[in-house]
Protein backbone atom coordinates (compact mmCIF):
# COMPACT_ATOMS: atom_id res chain seq x y z
CA UNK A 1 0.00 0.00 0.00
CA UNK A 2 1.50 3.11 -0.83
CA UNK A 3 1.14 6.79 0.53
CA UNK A 4 -1.65 7.45 -2.33
CA UNK A 5 -3.35 4.73 -1.15
CA UNK A 6 -3.67 5.97 2.37
CA UNK A 7 -4.43 9.73 1.51
CA UNK A 8 -6.59 8.72 -0.77
CA UNK A 9 -8.59 5.95 1.93
CA UNK A 10 -8.51 8.65 4.34
CA UNK A 11 -10.16 11.46 2.51
CA UNK A 12 -12.74 8.87 1.98
CA UNK A 13 -13.28 7.90 4.99
CA UNK A 14 -13.12 11.45 6.25
CA UNK A 15 -16.62 11.94 3.58
CA UNK A 16 -17.94 9.03 4.49
CA UNK A 17 -17.74 10.50 8.14
CA UNK A 18 -19.26 14.03 6.72
CA UNK A 19 -21.76 12.37 5.02
CA UNK A 20 -22.91 10.69 8.09
CA UNK A 21 -22.73 13.31 10.22
CA UNK A 22 -25.04 15.47 8.64
CA UNK A 23 -27.78 12.65 7.87
CA UNK A 24 -27.63 12.45 12.22
CA UNK A 25 -28.13 15.71 12.60
CA UNK A 26 -30.99 15.89 10.11
CA UNK A 27 -32.56 12.96 11.97
CA UNK A 28 -32.15 14.45 15.41
CA UNK A 29 -33.55 17.33 14.00
CA UNK A 30 -36.73 15.26 13.01
CA UNK A 31 -37.06 13.10 15.66
CA UNK A 32 -36.81 16.66 17.91
CA UNK A 33 -39.70 18.28 16.39
CA UNK A 34 -41.93 14.74 16.32
CA UNK A 35 -41.22 13.96 19.81
CA UNK A 36 -44.32 15.65 21.43
CA UNK A 37 -46.44 13.68 19.14
CA UNK A 38 -45.02 10.40 20.35
CA UNK A 39 -44.75 11.18 23.77
CA UNK A 40 -46.75 14.78 24.30
CA UNK A 41 -49.87 14.79 26.70
CA UNK A 42 -52.98 15.86 24.93
CA UNK A 43 -54.93 19.03 25.76
CA UNK A 44 -57.35 21.25 23.67
CA UNK A 45 -57.52 24.94 23.72
CA UNK A 46 -59.83 27.03 21.70
CA UNK A 47 -58.77 28.73 18.60
CA UNK A 48 -59.82 31.18 15.90
CA UNK A 49 -58.43 31.17 12.12
CA UNK A 50 -56.68 34.61 11.27
CA UNK A 51 -55.96 33.58 7.37
CA UNK A 52 -56.72 30.02 5.65
CA UNK A 53 -55.29 30.29 2.50
CA UNK A 54 -51.57 31.55 0.96
CA UNK A 55 -50.97 31.25 -2.49
CA UNK A 56 -46.99 30.98 -1.42
CA UNK A 57 -47.53 28.42 1.02
CA UNK A 58 -50.22 26.25 0.07
CA UNK A 59 -53.17 25.36 1.75
CA UNK A 60 -53.21 25.88 5.61
CA UNK A 61 -55.16 27.52 8.50
CA UNK A 62 -53.04 30.17 10.51
CA UNK A 63 -54.70 30.02 13.84
CA UNK A 64 -54.68 32.20 16.59
CA UNK A 65 -54.90 31.75 20.40
CA UNK A 66 -55.91 33.64 23.58
CA UNK A 67 -52.45 32.89 24.87
CA UNK A 68 -51.10 34.52 21.03
CA UNK A 69 -50.60 37.55 23.03
CA UNK A 70 -49.76 37.35 27.03
CA UNK A 71 -50.74 40.63 28.75
CA UNK A 72 -47.21 42.63 29.65
CA UNK A 73 -47.39 42.42 32.87
CA UNK A 74 -47.71 38.87 33.57
CA UNK A 75 -44.57 38.00 31.98
CA UNK A 76 -42.36 38.28 35.45
CA UNK A 77 -38.49 38.43 35.48
CA UNK A 78 -36.37 40.46 33.08
CA UNK A 79 -37.39 44.58 32.93
CA UNK A 80 -36.46 44.22 29.26
CA UNK A 81 -37.40 41.63 26.59
CA UNK A 82 -35.05 40.67 23.58
CA UNK A 83 -37.19 39.60 20.38
CA UNK A 84 -36.33 35.85 20.67
CA UNK A 85 -36.66 35.49 24.13
CA UNK A 86 -38.15 32.20 25.41
CA UNK A 87 -40.91 32.15 27.31
CA UNK A 88 -43.40 29.68 29.43
CA UNK A 89 -47.13 30.03 29.45
CA UNK A 90 -48.76 27.85 32.05
CA UNK A 91 -52.00 26.82 31.24
CA UNK A 92 -54.51 25.50 33.42
CA UNK A 93 -57.86 23.31 32.97
CA UNK A 94 -60.84 25.51 31.86
CA UNK A 95 -64.30 24.71 30.90
CA UNK A 96 -65.60 21.51 28.23
CA UNK A 97 -62.26 20.05 29.21
CA UNK A 98 -59.88 22.49 27.67
CA UNK A 99 -57.08 24.70 29.00
CA UNK A 100 -56.89 28.13 29.00
CA UNK A 101 -53.92 30.78 29.40
CA UNK A 102 -52.91 30.71 33.73
CA UNK A 103 -49.41 33.32 33.45
CA UNK A 104 -46.03 33.37 31.75
CA UNK A 105 -42.88 33.53 32.95
CA UNK A 106 -39.07 33.71 31.28
CA UNK A 107 -38.39 31.09 33.91
CA UNK A 108 -39.53 27.23 33.05
CA UNK A 109 -42.29 25.67 35.27
CA UNK A 110 -41.30 23.08 37.75
CA UNK A 111 -44.88 21.57 37.26
CA UNK A 112 -48.16 22.02 35.10
CA UNK A 113 -49.01 21.65 31.20
CA UNK A 114 -47.19 25.28 29.66
CA UNK A 115 -45.88 26.08 26.16
CA UNK A 116 -42.61 26.91 25.44
CA UNK A 117 -42.93 29.92 23.19
CA UNK A 118 -40.49 32.81 22.05
CA UNK A 119 -41.24 36.42 21.99
CA UNK A 120 -42.19 37.41 18.13
CA UNK A 121 -41.08 41.31 17.93
CA UNK A 122 -39.48 43.31 18.59
CA UNK A 123 -39.58 43.62 22.87
CA UNK A 124 -39.43 45.95 24.82
CA UNK A 125 -40.67 46.57 28.49
CA UNK A 126 -42.48 43.43 30.58
CA UNK A 127 -45.21 45.66 31.49
CA UNK A 128 -45.40 48.49 28.73
CA UNK A 129 -48.13 45.87 26.50
CA UNK A 130 -49.26 42.74 25.32
CA UNK A 131 -46.52 39.70 24.10
CA UNK A 132 -46.56 38.67 21.18
CA UNK A 133 -45.45 34.93 21.77
CA UNK A 134 -44.87 32.28 18.67
CA UNK A 135 -45.25 28.67 20.32
CA UNK A 136 -44.85 26.93 16.74
CA UNK A 137 -48.44 25.63 16.21
CA UNK A 138 -49.55 28.97 14.19
CA UNK A 139 -50.59 26.79 10.86
CA UNK A 140 -52.46 23.89 10.27
CA UNK A 141 -51.38 22.25 6.68
CA UNK A 142 -54.41 20.22 4.84
CA UNK A 143 -55.07 18.73 1.39
CA UNK A 144 -57.01 21.52 -0.61
CA UNK A 145 -60.71 20.25 0.03
CA UNK A 146 -59.81 19.36 3.52
CA UNK A 147 -58.55 22.91 4.70
CA UNK A 148 -61.61 24.68 2.61
CA UNK A 149 -63.90 22.29 4.83
CA UNK A 150 -61.64 23.60 7.95
CA UNK A 151 -62.48 27.07 6.51
CA UNK A 152 -66.58 26.78 6.62
CA UNK A 153 -66.12 24.63 10.07
CA UNK A 154 -63.72 27.31 11.74
CA UNK A 155 -65.77 30.23 10.92
CA UNK A 156 -67.15 30.75 14.87
CA UNK A 157 -63.81 29.62 16.34
CA UNK A 158 -62.47 26.00 16.78
CA UNK A 159 -60.88 23.48 18.97
CA UNK A 160 -57.00 22.97 18.55
CA UNK A 161 -55.45 19.60 19.82
CA UNK A 162 -52.03 19.85 21.02
CA UNK A 163 -49.80 17.29 21.67
CA UNK A 164 -47.64 19.01 25.11
CA UNK A 165 -43.91 17.08 25.78
CA UNK A 166 -42.69 17.60 29.11
CA UNK A 167 -40.28 20.60 28.14
CA UNK A 168 -43.40 22.92 26.91
CA UNK A 169 -42.82 22.31 23.03
CA UNK A 170 -46.22 21.56 21.64
CA UNK A 171 -47.22 20.31 18.34
CA UNK A 172 -50.71 20.32 16.82
CA UNK A 173 -52.68 17.61 16.23
CA UNK A 174 -55.69 18.38 14.50
CA UNK A 175 -57.87 21.33 14.59
CA UNK A 176 -61.77 20.58 14.70
CA UNK A 177 -64.88 22.61 14.29
CA UNK A 178 -67.03 24.04 17.78
CA UNK A 179 -69.16 21.53 17.54
CA UNK A 180 -66.82 18.82 16.53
Amino acid sequence: MTIQDLKSDRRLQALALAVFAQAFILCAILVRAAMPLWVGQEIRVDTMPVDPRSLFRGNYAQLRYDFSTVPGLQATGENYLRQGEVIYVSLEPGPGGKHVFGSASLVEPEEGVYLRGRLQSGGGRWWSSDLPINYGIEAFFAPKEEALALERELRDGGVAVLMVSASGRARLKEVIGEEG
